[in-house]
């Protein structure tokens, strides 16, 4: 096994330094050690890693996907080691988050900062996505995720509840009435989001209707701005529309009808379920966030 870390090491290194000699003089190994454990490492997996002339190195297609996995590797490694050698209670080395667009901006991004101050020694990285991207080929730490979750290798936590709304701009209810039943929504402009666009609403009784509109998007900020200009309904979390629902930007619609439940997970890999960065992260998120859901009851 250790024979096996080390090849993998060498192979990284020399993409990294874009030649077998520039890993040898990184490394203080001699060329021929490179070029061996290199060649080993190829003859062991079956596999051609890197295309080799005299003046230059190219990945080939399984070389690539192994170097990604190498280094997500090599990096829990070096977590563990940091971890191990800080305590089990201290946050350090790199954290990868990932999470959609608004709620990622208007409530992760200010409490990454706050836990990244509350952990020196920690580096937060965070990525804003709609669309659901692939947590371990991403080398994601842990992802902040919506609703029901299919079932998959990956660890998910609920870290807070989610009421979800209809709502729109007082000015297009004005023009277009207030409605009074489920039934309504049909005969108005929906603004629908998602990949692909949600045109099922379902409610927590079980009952659903198929709205339609002539705006559609991946990406629920714009959704929710359409919604804001008076361009139609739309169905978003509290999270998202409280700020402008309390100001009277946005007014909820059928308040007294409970959508299906859609509660705020926090995924990620197993390789991470002992890394002190996620455990800490997901007990400050939690502690937080349910903390500020106390305070978004209309």
């Amino acid at each position: 096994m250790s024979d096996n870390f080390l090849d993998m090491l060498v192979f990284v290194r020399v993409v990294q330094a874009g030649s077998l000699s520039g890993a040898a003089r990184e490394l203080n190994f001699s060329l021929t050690v490179i070029s061996r454990k290199l060649s080993r490492l190829e003859e062991r997996l079956g596999v051609r890693l890197i295309n080799r002339t005299t003046r230059s190195l190219a990945l080939t297609n399984e070389g690539a996907r192994f170097y990604d996995r190498c280094v997500q590797i090599l990096a829990e490694i070096d977590d563990a080691e940091t971890e191990a050698s800080s305590g089990r209670d201290t946050a350090t080395g790199i954290l990868k988050v990932t999470s959609t667009f608004a709620f990622g901006i208007r409530r992760i991004a200010p409490l990454l900062s706050q836990f990244q101050e509350m952990n020196p020694g920690l580096l937060v990285h965070l990525d804003t996505d709609d669309s659901l991207v692939n947590i371990v080929e991403g080398g994601y730490d842990l992802a902040i995720r919506f609703g029901a979750l299919a079932d998959s290798s990956l660890v998910a936590r609920q870290i807070a509840p989610n009421r979800r709304v209809i709502c729109a701009a007082p000015a297009y209810l004005d023009r277009r009435g207030r409605p009074e039943r489920i039934e309504d929504l049909i005969r108005h402009e929906v603004i629908a989001f998602g990949e692909p666009p949600n045109n099922n609403w379902t409610f927590a009784d079980g009952r659903s209707v198929n709205v339609m509109g002539r705006l559609t998007t991946n990406n629920g900020e714009l959704a929710h701005r359409w919604a804001l200009s008076g361009s139609g309904l739309v169905l978003k979390s509290i999270w998202d529309v409280c700020d402008d629902i309390e100001s009277g930007k946005l007014e909820i619609v059928l308040p007294e009808v409970h959508l299906a439940a859609a509660p705020i997970h926090v995924v990620f890999p197993h390789s991470r379920l002992a890394a002190a960065k996620v455990r800490l992260c997901i007990e400050f998120l939690a502690s937080r966030l349910k903390s500020s859901h106390a305070s978004l009851q209309f």
